[in-house]
């Protein structure tokens, strides 16, 4: 097999995740609670105007960077594309989530909401989460 060329590349490849807000940091530090993740700081230790939109990162340096965005309006429908996470959905709803289906005989996760409608699936985990 010869050198891969550009014309032998995706078109595409995974960067970050981004979620929309109205109340980015709140949704921010919900996110760091909910996932153990912590704000990024920015490379030259400043710290970014408040309207800007917040980036969280596994401290660990695992997972994958998630930008939390400022927009105006609330959530209006079913996301189209979501997050899938390990974790205890009990734990999460203390944290503030919403059940919006219960795992059951036709899946095998629950379906929960955070705080801004934002849907995400959570399945069970044998390496039990913190």
């Amino acid at each position: 097999m010869g050198p891969v060329t550009d014309q032998d590349r995706a078109p595409a490849r995974f960067k970050d995740i981004a979620l929309d807000a109205r109340d980015h940091h709140a949704l921010a530090d919900w996110w760091c609670a909910a996932l153990g993740y912590v704000r990024k700081e920015q490379s030259d230790g400043a710290e970014r105007p408040p309207e800007w939109p917040v980036p969280i990162v596994d401290p660990s340096g695992t997972g994958p960077l998630i930008w939390i965005n400022p927009v105006p309006e609330g959530k209006t429908g079913k996301n189209r594309m979501h997050l899938d996470v390990w974790g205890a959905p009990d734990r999460l709803v203390a944290l503030g989530a919403t059940v919006i289906r219960k795992r059951d005989r036709e899946i095998d996760w629950h379906i929960l909401a955070d705080p801004e409608g934002n849907e995400f699936c959570v399945f069970p985990s044998e390496d039990a989460v913190g």
